[in-house]
């Protein structure tokens, strides 16, 4: 199992000489190296180590560079080292102490004869990189950092592969042909779509910034759009990257300022859509579902930003144009990556703009589906499952095998629980529906949530709550989560949502429902109690589809909670 060595150089052309000459294998055997400096690094792999590192020197691209690792191991063949490459560069690009150097193409989750043994060894070879001083994280330490699960540099896997070929197959079509286009990705929570939206905005950079002097980096699925005649086709092309969130925004807006080519200011507010006076080339939507409509804004500031951007695009501020029209109005191709049953808000744009929005395009070429659950560690849908208990559909009951889900009576043992989880691997915390008054927003010293005598306070931080210092100690709302992986997720259903065991219905208690940015402030039409309904079942079946490994629920009706007794195992 330690058959590896890691061979240490100056990134030099004498080192490099004196290097080849010891070992035959240093010019003939796939081997795995790293070129890093003060702060970046760059990660590779050949079958002719001492060969890549002169053609990297003779280049002159990585002259601030100073010091060469080389990873040799008998075992090595081909298959391995493009693994244990694309291994290295994702835990890196989480790491976050250098900045990485490589394209995003080449990222690679191929399977191939003795895996699960080499990534044995990847382990112990990433522990003695560790030691050297390449990291400063354990692997389970990188996992849990935004900078993991939001970077650019992802392995995907073949369906979000696929999907990303044939987008750019279509655009650089359009683009040659002078045509504007429009793309639609479907995708349930957890299949990956904020992932494909960020390895786009990083693929495009890479083709656009591509410089023919250097080496080519490998022969991935991707690489053809490397080759001549594409770059120009991205010459003074803008792309911004839309994000309604607030929360996932800035934090994406953290990753890019860590990634070559890629820039904080090309993470997107559809107000700023609205507000630029120039066209952009392509604008990638994430969560489309959270643009806005027409409905008052949560500040006067809002409104008055809305009706002047619609005066300025349209010519009038009439209450059918929806963020959705800016961003069409605003670029000359979109991308849209959607999950319509993850409107939370009724301000979100109607269910009748998203259909809309879906007949515009075209089915046969235009249109993606992702279905492969890269979040929830389950071989069943759960995903699925949650959202037919929601709906009143009463589904047979299921069971997950792998995936920790349970329904607690006691309120305090489901906290107990998740402090737990949080002790063992991190990132365990508490979300809520919005069925409590912010009281400590304007009084720190109040507590927002009591259920059997604990108390807490809402988060605290509007930014990155997931790893703010004191957020296991609060609980998370909606407006903080959606977009976010936890490892585990405990779920509190607040008496906003009801049971009635007379018409085997779930119902919305709307004055136990505080969320001022939502049902009070649409002022443009009334909405029925089933709109109504539907939109508070969203937002728990986004709160219970966050956690990875678990999820943990308390039911404050005793109504509900006994009709859901019969969907979860009780604890």
């Amino acid at each position: 199992m330690t058959s590896f060595r890691i061979d240490k150089l100056a990134f030099d052309a004498d080192a490099v000489s004196v290097w080849a000459d010891t070992d035959p294998r240093h010019k003939n055997w796939p081997v795995v190296y790293t070129l890093d400096g003060q702060s970046e690094i760059y990660i590779g792999e050949s079958i002719n180590g001492s060969g890549r590192l002169r053609q990297h020197i003779d280049s002159g691209k990585k002259q601030q560079l100073s010091h060469a690792r080389v990873i040799i191991d008998d075992t090595f063949n081909k298959s391995a080292c493009l693994d244990l490459e694309s291994y290295l560069i994702r835990l890196a690009a989480g790491d976050g102490k250098y900045t990485i150097l490589n394209r995003n193409d080449g990222i690679t989750n191929a399977d191939y004869y003795g895996r699960a043994e080499y990534q044995e060894k990847f382990e112990l070879i990433f522990e003695a990189l560790l030691s050297e001083g390449v990291f400063t994280r354990t692997v389970p330490e990188i996992e849990n950092t935004d900078l993991f699960k939001l970077s650019p540099f992802k392995a995907l896997n073949q369906e979000q592969a696929i999907t990303v070929e044939d987008i750019l197959s279509g655009l650089f079509h359009d683009l040659a042909n002078g045509q504007s286009s429009r793309i639609l990705i479907h995708g349930e929570p957890g299949t990956g779509k904020t992932v494909v939206a960020i390895y786009l905005m990083k693929l495009l950079a890479d083709i656009q910034g591509t410089d023919e002097t250097e080496p080519p980096e490998g022969d991935s699925l991707l690489s053809e759009f490397f080759a001549p005649g594409f770059p120009e086709l991205l010459e003074n092309f803008t792309i911004g990257l839309v994000i309604p969130q607030q929360s996932l925004r800035k934090s994406i807006q953290g990753v890019f300022k860590k990634t070559p080519g890629l820039s904080p200011l090309d993470v997107l507010t559809p107000f700023q859509v609205g507000q630029n006076e120039t066209k952009y080339d392509l604008l990638i939507v994430d969560e489309t579902h959270r643009l806005s409509q027409r409905a008052n804004m949560p500040s006067a500031m809002k409104n008055i930003e809305y009706r002047k951007i619609n005066e300025k695009l349209f010519g009038e501020d009439d209450p059918k144009y929806t963020q959705l029209d800016w961003i069409n109005s605003q670029s000359n191709h979109q991308i849209y990556l959607l999950d319509s049953a993850q409107s939370v808000r009724t301000m979100d744009v109607s269910k009748a703009s998203l259909d809309d929005l879906v007949k515009s395009i075209d089915v046969e070429t235009r249109s993606y589906r992702l279905s492969s659950q890269m979040r929830v560690k389950s071989d069943q849908d759960y995903v699925g499952y949650v959202r037919r208990v929601l709906s009143n559909k009463q589904p047979a009951v299921e069971r997950f095998d792998g995936y920790d889900v349970r329904l607690f009576e006691n309120f305090g043992d489901l906290v107990a629980a998740i402090r737990t989880r949080e002790e063992e691997v991190g990132l365990a915390r508490l979300l809520a529906g919005y069925a409590w008054k912010w009281k400590s927003k304007n009084d720190k010293s109040a507590y927002d949530i009591e259920i059997g005598g604990l108390k807490f306070q809402w988060n605290q931080s509007d930014v990155d709550w997931v790893n703010s210092p004191n957020s296991i100690n609060e609980v998370g709302s909606i407006h903080t989560i959606q977009g976010y992986d936890l490892n585990y997720a405990g779920v509190i259903i607040g008496p906003d949502l009801t049971y009635s065991p007379n018409s085997g219905e779930m119902t919305f208690n709307r004055t136990q429902f505080f969320d001022g940015k939502s049902i009070q402030r649409n002022k443009q039409r009334k909405f029925t109690n089933d709109e109504l309904v539907s939109y508070i079942q969203n937002i728990y079946a986004v709160l219970l589809t966050r956690g990875m490994l678990g999820t943990y629920i308390y039911v404050c009706d005793s109504e509900l909670r006994n009709y859901l007794a019969q969907y979860f195992e009780l604890d």
